[in-house]
């Protein structure tokens, strides 16, 4: 999964691009965070685990009408660009770069946090690993100008750019 404060700014981005469209700021905000705030994360996320997301199975059982389920879908999106399109390799080490990323991250989206997520955000100080501050500003901003009916329309398509799943390597 990519961190709760990823998919927060994401969140941010994706209502200032697309003014109008969230009609339920708090019902989307719950949307976003609900699939990391459970227990068994490959229900919510429709596949083995939160890196392999199979968004077609979201939206055969989802319309993506409400907000939530808007924040819910933003969510999908954002771990399935973040696993198949953004990292090149997987590392443990990816849980001390969104610690050390949050802080930057709160501030420059000015990201607000939900009570519910407050005590599983970290904060640490040094330089990140596996992504540059620029280059996961850089995927927050174009992973919230997809436009979600768009992205609903290629994956029922089977377009492979939204379906394909990568097995990524694993490294220390």
């Amino acid at each position: 999964m990519a961190g709760y404060v990823i998919h927060l700014a994401v969140g941010v981005e994706y209502i200032k691009r697309h003014k109008n469209e969230i009609k339920n700021y708090k019902e989307f905000i719950e949307g976003i965070i609900y699939p990391d705030n459970v227990s068994d994360k490959s229900l919510t996320h429709y596949g083995e685990k939160s890196s392999k997301v199979h968004l077609k199975d979201f939206l055969v059982e989802h319309e993506i009408n409400t907000s939530f389920e808007k924040g819910y879908f933003l969510h999908l999106i954002t771990d399935y660009l973040f696993y198949n399109k953004f990292l090149d390799y997987f590392s443990k080490k990816i849980y001390d770069d969104y610690d050390m990323s949050n802080k930057y991250l709160i501030e420059k989206y000015k990201v607000k946090i939900p009570e519910e997520v407050k005590n599983k955000i970290f904060y640490k100080c040094g330089g990140t690993k596996l992504f540059t501050l620029n280059s996961i500003s850089k995927f927050i901003e174009k992973t919230a100008q997809y436009d979600l009916e768009y992205i609903k329309t290629k994956v029922l398509s089977d377009d492979e750019f939204w379906t394909t799943i990568i097995d990524l390597e694993e490294k220390d």
